[in-house]
């Protein structure tokens, strides 16, 4: 009998396993299945932006935390007991039981806030007995399988606030502009009240109910000691919810940006640092204020922590009402023409592999390559310029000489490796205009790229830039960028050459800014005026911004110096100042260069000073641009041993460019002194330096000869230079004599289309010669 009893005592616990566990396994808790908004953070947790989810409610992802002070708030006034029953209050039950037999109408129904929660879960199920139970079974369900603390969250999150507004943190964002950490009691208590009659009491309807709700609950705390009455009474003070407060819109392309990068209905803290976000753009609209006067309508910036490569602001356009100024598009990660952004980049290739000296002179004449014949923005020549002028001063011919001496393919190939992914076509398709501007990259590439110059300087590994505006995203290996072939030393020395606070912009003109640190900086200006930048660089901070119009319109105004530049330097001005680069002394040596040359010093080089170069083998031969030559006595004249006596002579180093260069040369450097000419009687037969030298038709130019308005056709005028101002030179084409010149050296000739060798001979009977193609005619 006894065993029988244990039998039938195990059978009904199995049965009631069974039972439960069917109920667990059939009956599931709570769960919700509508969109969320996306919600944008900085980096400290404050709201920058949102959107509305797909059913057009402001609501916030759910959070896993409610605020103490809401948390008191809502289960005071909405459930006293919820941290001790298991979804349901039988209490409470038997209560409103009584009441609504009493009234004969349903009066009160008992629900707890779990049993709320599963109410807002079944959406548009109505209300009836059955469904009070349906509640009460999933009530206990969601008691089983979530702890107190979720289930308050979980209703805190989706609770409505009136209008529009669900969950706790947008109803603390838009009725009070604040965190729900930051809520004051009688906030906590204004949005506690509210989800209990969201359509009577909504915010602005009627703002009496909502005071008089409010205030009594606020009684009821300073009643069970949650507040004293000190402050009970300064809570009573506070006004009601505000219903026009407007939820913020800041960085709201970096929004958008997040939704394209999968992070739709999700809340994104950002590496954003609010201050510098709203600084940078109240200097950004204020530029643009005075952009749009003059028909440029669309600018963009972003700061960049050269430390661990976190975005600190994100402008990706200026937003206007006007649908026809496009601001709606992100220029940061739009494709654009970077101008003469890659020159410095370059510049440090070559420095790195000891094929430039940082100060060296590098040619600067008229040259097509291919059918690509490079201006300078002034339209002018130099002859010969320093090569670290040539970044500092953006000149277009120099560039892209450096670059055919380097490889196109070579420097296409770092780019690439640098993080310059938009310019994907094969290096073929650009050519050397890539130098220029050719091809189209995004400020957010360019942006890295400038970091990861900047990060190189400072460290001797490869560990590179991750560039990246999620403060809780994972950094990736491959997501890396470092400044790829470009040593420590190299980058140092680029920046260090970017760092003129007063130069000729690429306008020709000179514009001096005011800052208050060291800043190394460049601009770009497309072809056609329709993009203007500015990169800056110190040791903590990357500036980057660009001005233009969105759909491409150039604008005269649109020069990287005069529109860009000023932005990036205020923005720099709200920035913390930061002491500059220390030189990179492992990958640096001292060399003994000559100091007009910037060459390594030669015997012959008269000034020679100390300087810091790449500490790599050098693949650049001494200066020899400096050459010993013997003159007369008076210095007037070069004599030779075999005209003059030794005693009459006296010897002297020369600074001797190619003639071509010393033409456009000595234009602009009035201190430039040209070769004396041979005295009388004493011209050597094999001179080393070569004293003719065309200047135009220049080296690979194809010449077209028009046709004028009569059908007649013109005449091209031909140029030549020669160090002896006296000197005349006779002018053949193929075996046609055409002429000879003396002092001006210039000769019309209207040749049929072919290809052609011109020679040209001298009175001492130098001879230069050169091949011209003329391939064709306009009529």
């Amino acid at each position: 009998m006894r065993f029988g009893n244990i039998k039938k005592s195990y059978k009904i616990l199995l049965a009631g396993v069974f039972l439960l566990l069917a109920f667990f396994i059939l009956i599931r808790p709570v769960r919700f299945h509508n969109s969320t908004s996306t919600v944008l953070l900085d980096r400290n947790g404050q709201l920058l932006s949102a959107t509305v989810s797909d059913e057009g409610m402001w609501q916030f992802p759910e959070t896993d935390t409610v605020p103490y002070k809401f948390a008191i708030c809502l289960t005071q006034f909405e459930d006293a007991y919820f941290w001790y029953h298991l979804g349901v209050n039988p209490v409470s039950v038997v209560r409103a039981m009584v009441q609504n037999i009493k009234a004969r109408k349903v009066v009160s129904g008992a629900s707890t806030l779990t049993m709320q929660l599963v109410r807002l879960s079944r959406k548009g199920k109505p209300r009836s007995y059955l469904e009070k139970v349906v509640e009460m079974v999933l009530a206990v369900r969601t008691e089983l399988s979530y702890s107190k603390r979720t289930i308050l969250a979980k209703y805190a999150s989706h609770a409505p606030f009136g209008g529009n507004v669900v969950g706790i943190d947008a109803a603390a964002w838009r009725y009070f502009g604040t965190s729900p950490d930051n809520l004051s009691w009688a906030e906590a208590a204004s949005l506690a009240v509210l989800p209990n009659a969201p359509g009577l009491i909504y915010p602005g309807r009627n703002p009496h109910l909502l005071i008089e709700k409010r205030n009594r609950l606020l009684k009821k705390l300073m009643r069970k000691g949650y507040i004293d009455e000190e402050a009970y009474r300064l809570a009573l003070l506070e006004p009601a919810p505000n219903p026009a407060n407007a939820l913020p819109q800041k960085a709201s392309h970096l929004l958008t940006r997040c939704i394209h990068d999968g992070l739709k209905g999700q809340l994104v803290k950002s590496t954003i640092q609010r201050q510098i976000q709203d600084n940078a753009q109240r200097i950004a609209n204020r530029y643009h204020r005075h952009f749009m006067a003059n028909g440029i309508r669309n600018m963009a910036a972003m700061v960049v922590d050269n430390k661990n490569g976190e975005v600190l602001a994100y402008i990706g356009n200026i937003l206007t009402n006007n649908p026809a100024n496009s601001s709606l598009v992100d220029i940061i990660t739009s494709r654009r023409s970077y101008g003469s952004l890659l020159k410095p980049f370059l510049y440090g290739y070559m420095l790195s592999e000891g094929l430039l000296y940082p100060r060296e002179l590098v040619k600067d004449l008229p040259v097509a390559y291919a059918g690509f014949t490079p201006q300078n923005f002034s339209k002018t020549f130099e002859g010969a310029v320093h090569a670290n002028e040539i970044i500092s001063r953006s000149l277009n011919v120099p560039s892209v000489n450096l670059l055919k001496e380097y490889g196109l393919e070579k420097f296409y190939n770092n780019i690439r490796n640098i993080g310059l992914y938009s310019i994907d076509k094969p290096a073929s398709h650009y050519g050397l205009s890539i130098i220029l501007g050719g091809a189209e990259s995004t400020m957010w590439e360019l942006a890295r790229a400038y970091s990861a110059l900047a990060r190189k300087v400072q460290t001797d590994t490869s560990c590179g830039v991750y560039l990246h505006y999620d403060a809780e995203a994972k950094p990736d290996a491959n997501q890396r960028i470092s400044a790829y072939g470009i040593g420590s030393g190299a980058a140092y020395l680029t920046l260090e050459a970017l760092t003129q606070a007063n130069r000729p912009g690429e306008d020709g003109t000179w514009r001096s800014f005011i800052s208050s640190q060291r800043i190394a900086w460049k601009t770009g200006t497309s072809y056609g005026f329709r993009d203007a930048w500015a990169i800056g660089v110190t040791p903590d901070y990357t500036v980057a911004v660009w001005v233009g119009n969105a759909d491409g319109e150039g604008r005269a105004d649109l020069i990287g110096v005069a529109a860009a530049a000023p932005v990036m330097f205020d923005i720099f001005s709200i920035l913390p100042a930061s002491k500059w680069f220390t030189p990179p002394y492992f990958d640096l040596q001292k060399a003994i260069t000559c100091k007009q040359s910037g060459l390594m010093a030669s015997e012959n080089c008269p000034d020679t000073i100390s300087e810091l170069v790449p500490a790599v083998k050098t693949k650049t031969l001494p200066c020899m641009y400096h050459r010993k030559i013997y003159l007369d006595k008076a210095k007037r004249f070069r004599v030779t041993r075999s005209c003059v006596s030794g005693s009459q002579i006296t010897s002297a180093s020369w600074f001797v460019l190619p003639p071509a260069q010393e033409w456009f040369y000595k234009r602009v450097h009035a201190e430039y002194k040209s070769l004396p000419p041979y005295k009388d009687g004493c011209h050597a037969n094999h001179d080393e330096v070569q004293n003719i030298d065309l200047i135009y038709p220049f080296y690979g130019a194809d010449i077209y000869i028009p046709y004028e308005a009569k059908g007649k056709r013109s005449q091209s005028i031909w140029k030549a230079t020669h160090r002896n101002p006296n000197a005349t030179i006779y002018w053949h084409l193929n075996e046609k004599y055409l002429g000879k010149t003396k002092g001006v050296h210039e000769m019309v000739v209207d040749p049929d289309p072919g290809t052609y060798t011109l020679t040209l001979i001298d009175d001492q009977g130098e001879v230069f010669r050169r091949k011209i193609k003329i391939i064709g005619t306009e009529k």
